[in-house]
């Protein structure tokens, strides 16, 4: 801080052989300029930078000793700092490890910056330094926004991709719709990947509560037809284990199409390795038509059971005549205990399949149709005519 007077007169020596931004006068900091907080100044900072070409950063700070009280603060050009050639150099001498990246020269040890000092009386805080020249080219205003201190997401934009990602609007997309709503890329604020780095914060805030806020949602909905079911339940640890849904309309639909029931236990979510189950059905336009869904943190035959049983209380009308399902052992011990009376037959597709593992390629090549129409027959003779002509 002593220095300051000496940095002063350097700074506009410097400017001469430097790159000078091209900005209005009163839109630069000037010595003397006062601030009421260190963020006002760097936002005052900032949009000079952005104005001139280049992002910003904070840099160095100063307490006083006695009463460790912020008293100094420099903002300064990102490419400030030493250059790439410069550490490679030390780190070389030092024996540490050098990986290169294939990126452009971040540091240049670039000069332009701007300090503020706390006033002794008063909240305040002054502009005591401010050099402007920079020793690299600046970016064009068509480029502007793609600098580090330039990228943030507006309180609106955060509302509006929030809004967007619940309607599983893909990013690019979302980007595309803020380009057009400000009128091209470099009036959005941010870039593609700010978005996603706002959704994962999003996801990230998320985790932890998610069951809570699936139970939220269902007890909401409960509230609002009471002819919706939901039911859950959490293990001995009191975490979220097993529940099943379905809202009126699937539970109408099964008392209409429900003879015929296919259930599905193949899909797996990402976060949590919970499986999502589903029963479905066809109905008279060979549409699939879902009558309940469930999640289970494993599969064995207890937790099958206690979803079936779920399933079995929801519906209007008694079990289906005929369930199919793949070839889990698990599930199949747990419908024979459940629906004693309800036919039972694995997948036709998971059937077929099987059949190139057990007979050659070139005899399961040459009898596919018939082997096919073989099984249909077999598969109607069990009672499931619907689900078969809703596949054609």
């Amino acid at each position: 801080m002593n220095n300051e007077g000496d940095i002063n007169s350097l700074s506009e020596s410097m400017n001469d052989d430097l790159y000078a931004p091209q900005v209005a006068n009163d839109r630069k900091p000037k010595i003397g300029m006062r601030f009421a907080t260190v963020a006002d100044a760097f936002a005052f900072y900032n949009q000079y930078a952005r104005e001139a070409g280049f992002s910003a950063r904070s840099s160095s700070t100063k307490k006083n000793k006695k009463t460790n009280e912020l008293v100094w603060k420099q903002f300064v050009c990102f490419k400030a700092g030493q250059t790439d050639e410069n550490r490679s150099k030390k780190r070389a001498l030092s024996g540490d490890t050098i990986n290169s990246r294939a990126r452009g020269e971040v540091r240049t040890d670039c000069k332009a910056r701007a300090s503020i000092v706390k006033q002794q009386t008063g909240p305040d805080w002054s502009v005591s330094v401010f050099v402007e020249g920079h020793n690299h080219g600046l970016s064009t205003p068509s480029k502007v926004h793609l600098l580090r201190s330039h990228c943030n997401v507006s309180i609106a934009n955060r509302v509006l991709t929030q809004q967007l990602s619940e309607a599983n609007i893909p990013t690019c997309q979302q980007m595309q719709l803020l380009e057009i709503e400000h009128g091209g890329p470099e009036s959005v604020g941010c870039t593609e990947r700010d978005i996603r780095n706002f959704e994962k914060e999003l996801r990230d805030e998320q985790k932890g509560i998610d069951a809570e806020t699936l139970i939220e949602f269902f007890t909401s909905e409960k509230e609002k037809n009471k002819a919706f079911f939901f039911d859950y339940e959490t293990d001995s640890e009191n975490k979220f284990s097993r529940c099943f849904w379905a809202d009126s309309k699937s539970r109408v639909a099964y008392s209409v199409f429900g003879d015929v029931v296919v259930f599905d236990s193949t899909y797996n979510t990402n976060n949590y390795a919970m499986i999502f189950t589903a029963f479905v059905g066809v109905n008279h336009y060979h549409q699939t038509i879902v009558f309940g869904c469930g999640f289970l943190s494993d599969e064995k035959t207890e937790s099958y059971i206690w979803l079936l049983k779920k399933f079995i209380e929801a519906m209007p009308t008694s079990a289906p005549k005929s369930i199919i399902t793949d070839q889990d052992q698990a599930l199949t011990k747990a419908l024979a205990r459940v629906l004693p009376e309800t036919v039972h037959r694995y997948c036709l597709w998971h059937i077929l399949n099987k059949f190139p593992q057990k007979i050659s390629p070139v005899t399961f090549r040459d009898h596919y149709q018939s082997i096919k129409k073989c099984y249909k027959k077999f598969y109607i003779s069990g009672g499931i005519r619907a689900w078969l002509e809703g596949c054609n």
